[in-house]
């Protein structure tokens, strides 16, 4: 069964896209692709799957992030990144500069207040230039033709957002740390929390540290990587999908079932799941990945040995 997944730390410059092109040359194969996007400027963890364990993106997908990000405040851009063009300059508030020259913001005042209001927050409008569709158009194709497309706000949840630091040289920065569900911008942070501090901001860093179970700790640079050193570094299937579900272990009844999609007795799943799960034989081979209910057990996904 062939396959696996690779833990890219994607360097500054090339989109995620790039990033599984290259991929695809240097392991010769079509089947790649990549488990949630990195923005050209953003670097760190991108976890990309290879072969059978494209079968496993949307559940590689689903999981929570964690990002360091530095926030440039006094400056807004169309992007809310450093990519992007000036838009709006706002003064600084002078308590927030105050706060700044520590160079460890305290954990009261005004900086605090607005990341314990992020902190809380449950919805949020994505940045204008985003792959956010409107009425089957990308929002960055409507936007970069001039176009002011309205974003509806989608459901968050920030699970940590921890001051790292800030200061004033060359320029007002704050950097946070923080843990959110899938399909958060920190882009729109930078936007949200300059406004709360009463003044303009756009990003200027961002690392993602964390995609679901996967860490920076693990990840490999791209640049010099070739075949040999891309599969010494590959996360096998089986592995991947019991980091990443809950793991039911099949009967050879059960696996034979399930190899051939049919509805899997209870009696043949050993640690039964509701929600997803990744069904292993006795081998530790993955088999599918499945759901149980009062039926039985239902295969989403079969991996074929």
């Amino acid at each position: 069964m062939g396959g696996g997944v690779l833990v890219i730390d994607k360097p500054r410059g090339p989109t995620s896209h790039d990033v599984v092109a290259r991929l695809r040359r240097v392991l010769r194969t079509r089947q790649v692709g990549h488990c949630g996007t990195l923005d050209p400027m953003a670097t760190g963890v991108l976890v990309v799957a290879i072969d059978e364990a494209t079968k496993l993106v949307p559940w590689l997908t689903a999981d929570d992030k964690a990002y360091e990000a530095t926030i440039r405040l006094g400056v807004e851009t169309d992007s809310l990144d450093a990519d992007g063009a000036e838009i709006r300059r706002a003064s600084v508030p002078e308590a927030v500069l105050a706060e700044l020259r520590e160079g460890s913001p305290p954990n009261s005042g005004a900086i605090a207040r607005a990341v314990a209001q992020e902190r809380a927050r449950i919805s949020q409008v994505p940045p204008a230039v985003s792959a956010v569709k409107i009425g089957g158009e990308r929002a960055h194709v409507l936007a970069r033709r001039g176009e002011a497309p309205e974003l509806p706000p989608r459901e968050v949840a920030v699970r940590r957002l921890a001051i790292a630091g800030g200061g004033v040289d060359p320029d007002p920065h704050l950097r946070v740390a923080l843990d959110v569900t899938k399909g958060y911008f920190v882009r729109s942070l930078a936007r949200d929390l300059a406004t709360a501090l009463g003044t303009a901001g756009h990003l200027t860093a961002l690392r993602r540290t964390r995609s679901g179970v996967f860490t920076i700790d693990e990840a490999v640079a791209l640049d010099g990587a070739d075949r040999d050193s891309l599969d010494a570094a590959m996360v096998p299937l089986a592995r991947a999908a019991s980091r990443a579900l809950p793991v039911s272990v099949l009967t050879d009844e059960g696996a034979r079932a399930a190899f051939h999609g049919k509805i899997v007795s209870a009696e043949a799943i050993r640690d039964p799941h509701p929600t997803p799960s990744a069904w292993l034989d006795a081998a530790g081979r993955l088999v599918a990945v499945g759901e149980v209910d009062a039926a039985g057990g239902r295969v989403l996904r079969g991996f074929p040995p």
